[in-house]
Parts: structure tokens; sequence; C-alpha cells
């Protein structure tokens, strides 16, 4: 093989990517992406990883990308529901809404009642002690109790006839964020200069902790835990500066707060509950001396909600003649694990249950011509469609057949392309149709590209806003990276089944699209790539891989291929290690765009990766800087980086992860794999990094046959979620009421 360099052109590779001429032996050590986190006590830059969440025994998300965006941590919550009292002759959907509302004020009343760690279960009655019962009864070795959702009360409207109208359902506005006063901000800073952390983190903690903030940390140092970044043997330093002789590891506060936080670190991986199993050998790998109290102290103080999903009966129970002999009876069964989770997830996913079973039952069905996706978009109110890249045409030419019927229609994504708004703009009435008079999105179809990217808040979030009687197509590539925030919502609804599902049968077109649906079905193959559309570049170790990247990105495609730089994506496997997106982002720049960085570390010119919102990244580029702080073009919007926001949200963006870059295409793409990013590598994330080039896709190859072996083997593991069965009761419930 002829290797490119400073006086070649890239030359189409004889071999397939997984034979790499004199690979260099892996080096995991910092390979992988992690969430770039606060510093916290005793720490400049604390980086979470995958490590952390073996230590605590958290399933560790294997797709490479550390399960989260390099500014997120968590994504941000989804909208919320007001307060406010049942009128009179409410409709069914307001009780429900009120029945929300109630449930999540007695969550906060039993916050609100605490003060002070409490004898477990001392204060529980009624449903909460029947979820505690099924703590008790997993330690014990008992049968586990059925235990039912905390959650509101599952919809019961009958769906609507032909010719009637769909409900309107009422929505609360948002609430609001909390204002955090100057006061605040400086009690808490005198708090944590006394217990040996940094000031820095004063405004993260009055955000999180309110306006009681210092008092609180005060009564209960662990609290400094909800703030991102910060791990136990932190917060345990800060813990002992301020208490003294009283600060211990079994001190009830410090179960109940690092509870929480493992859940927290699950979140990051992309679950949105944990089996209540791994939170007690995460507890008692953190010295807390006994595990199944703390669990249940936890639960007690509401610090995590357990939850025992009901079994139901399937076809063959109502049948048993049909039922397989080798089925035992119902009550040798396996019963369903006792979960953990967080409030916040917990409300999100229920939340999100409701509002797609309340979809499905209020759409008016009608009869549409045109292809399968359109009739089926026609006659039910969730749609579910998959596909590749060439694909996403589809669910575009539906949107533009319901306009031409007249219908308020939106077609939105993850990242704006294809003519697609972002689902971002679309919910903060940037783009889109806007708001009709009861708050929700005015719309008669809603079709959203890259479904796989929504995690459960956003999910929610968007479901919570449709009108009923709208109908929701969710479509995407099912092989990609899962959502970087928790939940695998996309994934979730193909496996329960409770929409169509319209597979689309237009495949990528050229090497580009064979090599992507190779990888997708767990083949890596070699590819005739008479146009050099597929390139491969081996090295021998890290160094040698940013010197070939630049080269590559500088001189040797715009030469050969046509592309300009500015039109080249470079993705590798995370941003930590001696060729991540850090070291590869500050020799791209010394090369194409060197400058003094007068503004925050950037100039004019600079490509950059700014993340809006946890878990979500738009690339652009640096115009000016002024006293409101920087100036980008994103995609031709003008977008304005405060100043205090600069350091946090925003990055350079010549090289991004996978994460990063899922949702979005260039003309062409570099894919680095140096020999210490093996660990990283999965199938979803090869297929993700490889599929993001429209023409030409260079492979800076270095892991030797850690690639094919990834590509073949490199399945993540599985979130653990709740979305499915919540779908699935409430449905069957529905039925049979």
């Amino acid at each position: 093989m002829t290797e490119p360099s400073g006086d070649t052109t890239p030359e189409a590779a004889p071999t397939p990517p997984g034979e790499p001429a004199e690979p260099k032996a892996a080096d995991p050590t910092e390979g992988t992406e992690s969430p770039d986190t606060t510093a916290a006590p005793g720490h400049d830059e604390p980086e979470p990883d995958a490590a952390a969440a073996a230590e605590a025994d958290v399933p560790a998300d294997g797709d490479g990308d550390g399960g989260a965006d390099a500014e997120s941590g968590a994504t941000a919550a989804g909208e919320g529901d007001g307060a406010g009292a049942e009128a009179p002759g409410v409709s069914e959907a307001q009780a429900e809404l009120a029945a929300q509302r109630e449930f999540r004020a007695k969550i906060e009343q039993r916050k609100a009642e605490r003060s002070g760690p409490v004898e477990a279960g001392a204060k529980l009655s009624g449903t909460a002690a029947d979820l505690l019962a099924a703590v008790r009864a997993v330690e014990s070795g008992a049968k586990p109790v059925a235990v039912p959702r905390a959650e509101a009360p599952a919809p019961s409207r009958p769906a609507p006839a032909a010719a009637a109208a769909p409900e309107t359902t009422v929505r609360p506005p948002a609430p609001r964020p909390p204002v955090v006063t100057e006061e605040t901000t400086t009690a808490v800073r005198q708090v944590l200069v006394r217990g040996g952390a940094p000031e820095a983190l004063a405004g993260q903690v009055a955000a999180v902790l309110g306006e009681g903030a210092a008092r609180a940390l005060e009564d209960d140092p662990w609290q400094l835990l909800s703030v991102p970044g910060v791990r136990p043997e932190q917060a345990d330093g800060f813990g002992r500066a301020l208490l003294g002789a009283e600060c211990g590891p079994a001190d009830p506060r410090r179960a109940v707060a690092l509870a929480a936080w493992l859940l927290e670190q699950a979140a990051l991986k992309g679950h949105t509950a944990l089996e209540i199993g791994a939170v007690r050998d995460g507890l008692a790998k953190l010295s807390v001396p006994e595990p199944d109290k703390a669990v249940e102290l936890a639960v007690s103080e509401a610090a995590v909600l357990v939850f025992q999903e009901e079994e139901h009966e399937d076809e063959t129970e109502e049948h048993p003649e049909d039922a397989p002999e080798a089925a035992g009876p119902a009550e040798q069964r396996p019963q369903a694990p006792v979960l953990l989770g967080l409030e916040r997830y917990a409300l999100a996913e229920e939340s999100l249950a409701d509002g797609l079973a309340r979809l499905i039952r209020t759409v008016e069905v009608a009869e549409w011509d045109g292809p399968e996706l359109a009739r089926a978009a026609g006659a039910h109110g969730l749609v579910l469609h998959t596909g590749g890249e060439a694909a996403r045409a589809e669910p575009a030419a539906l949107a533009e057949a319901a306009r031409a019927r007249g219908l308020r229609v939106a077609l939105a994504a993850h990242t704006a392309r294809d003519g697609a708004v972002p689902l971002a703009g679309l919910l903060s009435g940037t783009a889109g149709t806007g708001r009709d008079a009861e708050g929700a999105l005015a719309l008669d179809l809603l079709c959203v590209l890259d479904a796989p990217q929504l995690d459960v808040e956003s999910a929610a979030a968007l479901v919570e806003a449709l009108p009923d009687g709208c109908r929701l197509v969710l479509s995407g590539d099912p092989y990609v990276l899962s959502a970087p925030g928790p939940g695998r919502v996309f994934a979730d609804l193909l496996a329960a089944r409770i929409a169509p599902q319209i597979a689309s049968r237009t495949p990528d077109p050229g090497p580009l699209g064979e090599l992507v649906s190779g990888i997708g079905i767990g083949e890596l193959s070699q590819v005739e790539a008479p146009g050099k559309e597929v390139v491969i570049v081996p090295v021998r170790d890290a160094g040698e891989a940013v010197h070939r990247t630049v080269q590559l990105v500088a001189d040797s495609i715009p030469r050969a291929i046509g592309v300009p730089a500015d039109q080249t994506q470079v993705i590798t496997v995370g941003h930590g290690g001696s060729a991540g997106t850090r070291a590869l982002n500050t020799a791209l720049k010394q090369r194409i765009n060197p400058g003094p960085g007068r503004f925050g570390g950037y100039d004019p010119g600079d490509r950059v990766a700014h993340s809006p919102a946890p878990g979500r990244t738009v690339t652009g580029t640096v115009v000016s800087a002024d006293a409101a702080g920087l100036h980008l073009d994103c995609g031709g919007a003008e977008v304005v980086v405060p100043k205090e926001r600069v350091e946090s949200a925003l990055r350079h963006g010549w090289a991004l992860t996978a994460h990063q870059a899922a949702g979005a295409r260039w003309p062409a793409a570099v894919v680095v794999l140096p020999g210490d990013a093996a660990g990283g590598l999965s199938r979803a994330w090869v297929y993700t990094a490889f599929g993001r080039a429209e023409r030409h896709l260079s492979v800076v190859h270095g892991v030797d046959q850690a690639l094919p072996r990834a590509v073949a083997e490199g399945l993540p593991p599985e979130r653990t979620t709740r979305l499915r069965p919540l779908l699935e009761a409430l449905l069957q419930d529905g039925d049979e009421g």
C-alpha cells in the first residue's frame, strides 16, 4: 500500500480497514471519551470515566463515548408541569395533569418535612411502605411483592369516535429556572472555603441547591455531590473539614447522598434506573457499612424511588393451549427486577409513556394515499420509521405531502439539515410553527429525524408539547450510537411494538454506503473504491496519527479529493489521550488557523463545537468578539456565546467525538483510531463515525485487529430503562378498559 505524504495523494487501500500495516500495540490509557466536568475539591479537572463507574459497580455504556456529551454530564430537564387547582368540569386530560401535579407536590412536601436523618421506614405508609417492603423482601431473599409505579394514574380515556374532535389538553406553563442571588453565592463561597473546596464551585452549588444552599451544605456536606464532577472522596474530604470528628463513613447523610450519586453516574452511562443489587454493591465499594439499610434509608428519605413493574399476561396466558409445552406455570416465571431511580428520570419516563399513549388514542384515523409510510401515518398516532442516510428523504416527502393536504407540519432533526429545523429550536419557539392558545405546538404532524438521539427528557418535553390528535413519526437509523443522555427511547419503542414499524428499502449508495451497511450487520469488508471514496492510512503510534491527520485535512484531501479543510471533519474516540480531540484540535489550529487565541483561546476563523445545552453540539466558526461575547456563524445562523459561558460551552471543533458528530454529515471525514483508542470502540461507534462522510472517508488506523473485532463483537451493554414496561402497561390497561 502507498501511504499518503505531504507530496502524495490519498490512495485507495487494497485491504479492508481491519488489516493495517505494522500497527502499534494498544495502550488504553486515556483514549475513551469521558464527560468534561467542573473542578472539585482537591482536583483541578476531574474527569469521571469507565474506571470510576467500575469502582462504584455502575454498569458502563460501551458505546465508546462515555455515554454523555463532552459538555453535558447529564441532559437538561424537560418541560415541567405547573401548579394549579383543578377547575370545575375538567376534562379527563386535565384530571390526569392534576393528578401528576398532586403526586409531585406530595414528593416535595415529603422532602420539605425532613429535618434530619430518620429511621429507615419510620415515616412511611401506604404506597411508600409497599415500596420499602419490596426493598426489604429482596434483601431478605424473599419473593418480592408487586409494587405499584410511583406515577400519575394511567389515562383511562376511551378512543374517540372517528367523527369526534380530539380532546384538548390544557398545559400549564413550564416553570422558570430559579434566580440565584449574589448573596446566596457569597454565602456558599464562604462555606466552600471553610471546607477546602474551590470557590469556583459556588455558582454551581447555588444553582443546584437554591436559595438556602449555604445552610444546606453546612447541615449535609455530602450535598456537594449534587454538583456534576464532584467525586465521593472529594465530598468526604469536604465533610471532614466541616464536621470534624462527627464525620464518618457510617453517617446516614453520606449513605443517602451516595445512593443518589450512583444513580446520577448511571444516568451518564444512559441508564434511567438501576437494579437494586447494583446500587447496593456500589455502596459497599464506597465503604458504606450496611448497604442494605442505606438503600432503605435513601428510599424513606425520598432521595431515590423504587419500582417493580407489574407483570402482564400475554396472549399465551389467555390461550394456554397455544403456549409451548416447555413453558412453566406463571408462578415459576422470574419476577420483574426491583429497580431504583431518581425522581427526575422517573417522572420524565412516565410522562413520556403517558404522552405517547395519549397520541395513540386520540388520533383520528384517516386514509392517506401514497407509500407505506404515508398510509401508516394517516391511520396511527405514532409511527416508527427505520433506515440509513438515504432513507431520510422518505419522512421529508411525507411532510411535504401532508402540507399539500392542508395540515400543519414540521420536520425536525437533532441537527438541522435536509430541510429539517433543529428540534431544540422547535421546542423553544425559535423555529417551526409556534404554539397554539393552549401552549401546545401548533401541529397536526411532526416528523422527527435522528430519533435515536432522543434522550428520555427531551423526548418527554417533545411529546408533552404535542396536542391531542397530532401524528408523530419518529425516524432514524437503529445502528447509530444511542442518545448521549439517559434513556434509549427509539430502541425501547421498537422493542415494545406498540406502533407500526416501517423499514426503508432505500439503500445508502456507493462504496461508503456499502461499507457502512456491512458494519451495521457486523461485517467489516473490503469495498471497491475507484474514486478514492475510502482510504486507509496505517500509523504506528499516536504521534504519527496526529501528524497524518493534520496532513490529510490541510493538504492531501483538498488536493486529491477537492474537499477543502473547512468541509472535512475529524472524528476520534475521546477528548483525552495523545490523539484525542484536545491534542488534534491543538495541532489542527496551529496548521490551519494559527493565532494567539485573544478571545478566550479563540480567534476569528476557528472552527468550534458549541454546546448550547447538555447533550447537544452545534458546529460553527468564530466570526468576532466584543463585550457581548463570542460571535459564531453556525450554519448561517448567528450565535452569541456570553463571555462567562465560553469556557464551559465552547471548544475547538476541527475534531469531534462520534457522539458530538452524530446526526450531522460532512463532504469528507477523517476517523482517527490510535492504539490507545481500542478500548473505546464498538460496532455502533464505528458505524456512526464512518457514516459521517458523504464523499470521502480516511481512516487513520493504528488499532490492529481491534477494529474488525469491535465491528463483529462490540455490542454496547443494554441500558436499564422503564419506558417499555410503562408503555405496555398503559396501553394494555386502556385496551382492557
